[in-house]
């Protein structure tokens, strides 16, 4: 039998634009999509790998993303105590090969995202919500990515549009600027029906 030869596991660490988050970032597919755990009730039942994580007193949010993972610590203690522990840490855990995310969790998060939309907007207001949705999936969440963080679209009401700023873009202090200027400039062009943007940190 041929020994399949594993290569190393590459972890480098990455600024992003909030100050208590830091994105890790591995040479490995960790998780395809979007999983955000704001509390340890929703890991422990999704992600071994958070639950893990959120054991650690310095962990206050875990978000997994494509070959990514965003710490968001505890603001009294700084990086440099944590972040060495913290890469050894998720170094180990990605070469042992155990699960990340489990299987299903997709889906879940759909479901209960599609169950909130269907009892909220009926008519004009749902053709809306459904460009608003593709606008943001398509040019703003590749951005906001990059950064180690993720913007989801939370409600509509008579213009306003609040979004959810997720990974590091929650509690980031140059997210505001973004969404006003970048996110809501663009929905104002695109849905002329949009007045505004308001964020909600997740």
């Amino acid at each position: 039998m041929e020994s399949v030869v594993k290569s190393p596991v590459m972890l480098y660490t990455e600024q992003t634009p909030n100050p208590e988050s830091l994105k890790f970032v591995t040479n490995k597919m960790l998780y395809r999509g979007t999983a955000d755990f704001r509390e340890a009730e929703l890991a422990n039942e999704w992600s071994p790998m958070a639950a893990e994580l959120f054991k650690k007193d310095y962990v206050n949010g875990v978000y997994i993303c494509n070959n990514f993972v965003t710490i968001t610590k505890n603001p009294e203690l700084d990086w440099s105590q944590i972040m060495l522990e913290a890469k050894e840490w998720i170094k180990k855990y990605v070469e042992s090969g155990d699960t990340i995310v489990k299987e299903g969790f997709a889906e879940v998060m759909e479901e209960i995202l599609a169950k909130e939309e269907q009892e909220r907007y009926s008519g004009d207001d749902a053709e809306i919500v459904k460009k608003i949705k593709d606008l943001i999936d398509t040019y703003v969440k590749p951005a906001v990515e990059s950064d180690g963080g993720n913007i989801e679209f939370k409600s509509y009401d008579k213009g306003i549009v609040s979004v959810i700023l997720q990974g590091s873009c929650s509690g980031c202090p140059s997210s505001t600027v973004t969404l006003k200027s970048g996110i809501e400039g663009m929905l104002k062009r695109m849905i002329p029906e949009v007045k505004e943007v308001v964020a909600e940190n997740g």
